[in-house]
């Protein structure tokens, strides 16, 4: 029996539309999850300090400062954070979620608060929107996704896409190499078909590396015999754990795999795309071409869900 990770949910948001399509994916994800206890994480990054010091006599608060600062920061969390906190409390309930609910607020850097609470609290599970850069934008600018996807390497991390449906599951790639890591992703949505009834299709995509093909074939190895294995393997998984094979489509290529997985994305109607990976840090990401790291840099409109458990 596989047990499914969302007993500890951390879902960071902000006051933005980004944060509103994090709202609804997880409402629709977590529906079913009678025993989720999900925690709403603001970070507050200062500025909220700068917009209220020009009112403040230093001089005299010199000795009071740290009162000073405290009730500044209480005051603009009761204005203007908890209020809409509260509405997505409001939306996720109306969700029909049954579980525990619970607000957040910690002040510093966002991506690595983020980090820190997932970390310290043993979150299982984190849900957050994006907002869309490019790779390497993502990496200079230290983008608050790309920064926790890098960062955090025990948690399962949904990363929100830019277009939610009224169903944001409707519709599954899982792309598989047969290690165990692409497996847990298996696993993983098979813990998902079970309490996601509105599940239409899981479709288990096996790319056959071209680079390798001939080095398979000299090693006596038939590189597709191979893949229709490793794709029989993964639907077991899925059976075995009582989807219905009316769910299950098997898919092979030839092929580059972050480009025939990115292709077979785009083209096809998934919004949900679950993968598995070894946890590189985000140069070696970048200059080794990480498949995960180059489906979420180029796959903007589909939830990427990165499994780590």
């Amino acid at each position: 029996m596989i047990n499914c990770p969302f007993e500890k949910v951390l879902l960071p948001v902000d006051r933005s539309e980004n944060s509103l399509r994090a709202i609804k994916f997880a409402g629709a994800l977590l529906s079913g999850v009678d025993s989720s206890e999900v925690t709403l994480l603001y970070v507050m990054t200062g500025g909220y300090l700068s917009e209220r010091m020009k009112n403040i006599d230093f001089r005299a608060e010199l000795i009071k400062e740290t009162q000073t600062f405290k009730k500044i920061r209480e005051k603009h969390i009761e204005e203007n954070i908890i209020p809409f906190l509260t509405e997505y409390e409001d939306n996720l309930k109306k969700s029909g979620f049954k579980g525990t609910l619970s607000k957040l607020v910690e002040e510093g850097e966002a991506g690595n608060k983020i980090i820190e609470v997932a970390t310290r609290e043993k979150f299982q599970t984190v849900i957050m929107a994006r907002r869309g850069m490019s790779e390497w934008k993502g990496y200079i600018l230290g983008s608050v996704s790309n920064k926790v996807i890098h960062g955090l390497l025990n948690q399962n991390i949904y990363i929100v896409g830019q277009k939610i449906t009224e169903n944001p599951l409707s519709h599954i790639l899982l792309p598989v190499d047969g290690s165990e890591y692409s497996m847990k992703a298996v696993q993983h949505a098979a813990c998902l078909a079970k309490q996601v009834k509105a599940i239409q299709k899981i479709t288990i995509l096996r790319v056959i590396n071209v680079s390798l093909y001939l080095e398979r074939v000299r090693q006596g190895i038939d590189p597709e015999a191979e893949a229709e294995e490793t794709l029989s393997k993964a639907k077991k998984i899925l059976t075995d754990e009582g989807v219905e094979t009316g769910l299950i489509e098997t898919k092979s290529v030839v092929g580059f795999p972050k480009d025939e997985i990115i292709k077979e994305v785009q083209e096809f109607g998934y919004n949900l795309v679950i993968m598995g990976r070894k946890g590189r840090s985000a140069i070696k990401d970048i200059v080794l071409g990480g498949v995960s790291s180059s489906v979420l840099n180029n796959c903007f409109e589909q939830t990427i869900a990165i499994i780590n458990q």
